[in-house]
């Protein structure tokens, strides 16, 4: 028997004990608890207690017995010898690491200063039947924690403690545009059709209804609607589904903001979304200097989110980085040009697309702080209004930090007919793709508009200083073992 099946034989025989003298060991509430920050913050001499929590150390001593639980809110030490718990002591030494404990008791200081509580009564909540893993080999590598987040969590606080964040980012995201009077909605995560972006969607059936239905790409069609309908600024915080590739920055299943802002344009919509992530890092993180990259680098990096954030055309930051006359040459010369620069493209490419692929891997994959590209080539966001000066090009700006896009934003196109244009370009000869209902809405009017996207995703990864997409994802899809 291994050494592992060993402890599983050890703790079944365990839970047998408590049978037997009648301890249910998956047993009842606990209900009248505080949490060890809110016992520590109050921390008085003597005074009462009440707390669950997980064990995570246990020291017997013969004696007496110290040790530690765990909740969400913080470790607490607990004491406990024959004076204290009596009869029951013999029960508590049969604890394991990993039980869930409700514990009664009084509050001192131990001689070395530790906050401690004394148990004069405790419960068992429920047994644990496997040992945490850093008592037999850890949970050391990346992909086992992934899988079991419930263990990573318990294992590295510092884990929770990115979660307690990303929950308080989009709480104050919320807050922020409710009041500055947008309104949350909801909208059809199952589509008829899979518009708003340009991404392969998941297909699912609807089976009452024999439909053919997709998954999300994208909420921008149906908020748009609500614009036509009369709501000037909404917003929707919104998973969205894209069967694309997994990689350090994408998952198949993500988190988006969207917002609409009638009458605004795609400068309004930056000026919101830079006040936005500067007041999130000041009030949430503390600091608009955000560490980024491996976190054993030796100075590590960091993002500096002083604003103003710069802004530059896309021309100009491929000119920057391609030569000055790349825009002059040829389509085949361009095609050279960017084998030479080391980019990767291939034959089926028509020549805008070349032109972005070395925008991302030459402007976008090495700007670390904020930078709002503007002015982007039509033919990349069939969503968004020209530009009145130059036809070639849409008002919007792509938001790029730590070299990635974060967010953008568009002055919105409301002409039912270009938009009508745009979309059959798009689609090809696969013109059942069109989303008529979204057109004829549009006819019926929709004011001029500013909208954003903002990946949450990304933005938490940024403000955590997170390396991975996969970091900041409770649960990120992975291949089956």
């Amino acid at each position: 028997m291994d050494e592992l099946s060993e402890l599983l034989q050890v703790r079944r025989t365990k839970l047998s004990a408590w049978q037997a003298e009648g301890t249910d060991p998956f047993g009842g509430s606990f209900p009248g608890t505080r949490s060890v920050a809110d016992t520590v913050s109050s921390f008085q001499e003597e005074a009462p207690a009440k707390l669950a929590g997980r064990v995570v150390a246990f020291r017997d001593m013969g004696k007496s017995i110290f040790g530690h639980f765990l909740d969400q809110s913080g470790r607490l030490q607990f004491y406990a010898n024959a004076q204290s718990l009596g009869d029951a002591l013999d029960s508590f030494r049969r604890l394991d690491l990993g039980d869930i404990i409700g514990v009664e008791g009084t509050l001192f200081t131990t001689r070395t200063g530790e906050k401690t509580v004394k148990v004069t009564r405790f419960v068992l909540l429920s047994k644990s039947l496997r040992p945490l893993p850093s008592q037999w080999h850890g949970l050391s590598d990346a992909e086992s924690r992934y899988r079991q987040r419930y263990l990573d969590m318990i294992a590295n606080p510092e884990v929770r403690d990115t979660f307690v964040l990303r929950s308080r980012i989009v709480r104050e995201i919320r807050r922020y545009l409710e009041e500055r009077g947008f309104m949350e909605v909801e909208t059809p995560m199952m589509q008829a059709i899979a518009g708003g972006a340009a991404a392969r969607p998941f297909v699912t059936h609807h089976n009452a209804l024999g439909l053919e239905l997709y998954l999300r790409i994208a909420p921008e069609l149906y908020l748009k609607r609500l614009l036509v309908g009369g709501f000037e600024k909404v917003f929707e915080v919104n998973r969205n589904f894209r069967n694309e590739g997994i990689s350090r920055k994408h998952n198949p299943e993500f988190t988006m903001l969207e917002a609409y802002w009638a009458y605004a344009d795609y400068q309004t919509m930056a000026e919101l979304v830079e006040g936005l992530i500067v007041h999130l890092a000041k009030e949430i993180i503390g600091t608009l200097q955000i560490p980024c990259g491996p976190a054993d680098a030796d100075p590590r990096p960091t993002i500096d989110l002083t604003t103003p954030w710069p802004r530059k055309k896309y021309r100009d930051c491929v000119r920057e980085a391609a030569g000055a006359d790349w825009f002059d040459v040829t389509p085949e010369e361009r095609r050279a040009r960017a084998v030479a620069l080391g980019v990767e493209i291939s034959p089926a490419m028509e020549d805008f697309e070349v032109t972005n692929q070395i925008f991302e891997k030459k402007v976008e994959a090495v700007t670390m702080n904020p930078l709002f590209v503007t002015h982007l080539p039509k033919e990349l966001v069939p969503l968004a209004k020209q530009n009145a000066a130059d036809p070639s090009v849409v008002d919007v700006y792509e938001l790029i930090i730590n070299g990635q896009e974060i967010s953008p934003g568009y002055s919105e196109l409301n002409d039912p007919v270009i938009q009508r244009q745009r979309l059959e370009a798009q689609a090809g000869e696969e013109v059942q793709k069109l989303d008529e209902d979204f057109l004829l809405a549009l006819e019926y009017g929709m004011p001029p508009a500013g909208g954003i996207g903002l990946g949450i995703d990304r933005l938490v990864m940024l403000l955590t200083g997170a390396e991975s997409i996969r970091d900041v994802i409770l649960f990120p899809l992975l291949r089956p073992r």
